[in-house]
């Protein structure tokens, strides 16, 4: 059985919810990643941010993302899968919330992420299509 775990990206690098915007940005072009972590003091995740809401939520409205905090724009609770969840879970979890990416969490602790990419890389292409077409849908 694969799980989460099999598949992740471990040790995701996170951003601080008082880190800016900006920061965050250079963030992920130093790491060339679309997507990272949003962290509180307590290194417990408070959500994610997208390279895409940097675009939507901040530049597209005129807010200065020197200014802007990473926090500002988590929304609710991160939607998340267990470490040891099979590759079944990981499907149905990123199809029903239309994500491309699942943070992983072993109890409390922040320990990968599953991009969309890490499954179509481990899994038959039957079921990465049918992801795709849920998550795009």
């Amino acid at each position: 059985m694969t799980t989460a775990r099999d598949i992740m990206t471990p040790e995701p690098e996170c951003i601080d919810a008082d880190s800016t915007v900006l920061e965050a940005a250079k963030l992920m072009a130093r790491l060339d990643v679309g997507a990272l972590p949003i962290c509180g003091a307590d290194h417990k995740l408070k959500g994610m941010l997208t390279d895409r809401d940097i675009v939507t939520k901040v530049l597209a409205v005129g807010k200065d993302p020197a200014e802007c905090k990473a926090g500002e724009l988590s929304q609710g609770e991160a939607v998340t899968i267990g470490a040891d969840d099979d590759a079944q879970e990981i499907l149905h979890t990123m199809a029903q919330h239309k994500v491309r990416r699942l943070p992983v969490i072993d109890g409390h602790d922040l320990v990968g992420i599953v991009a969309q990419a890490d499954v179509a890389r481990a899994l038959p292409d039957p079921k990465v299509g049918d992801l795709l077409e849920a998550i795009s849908g």
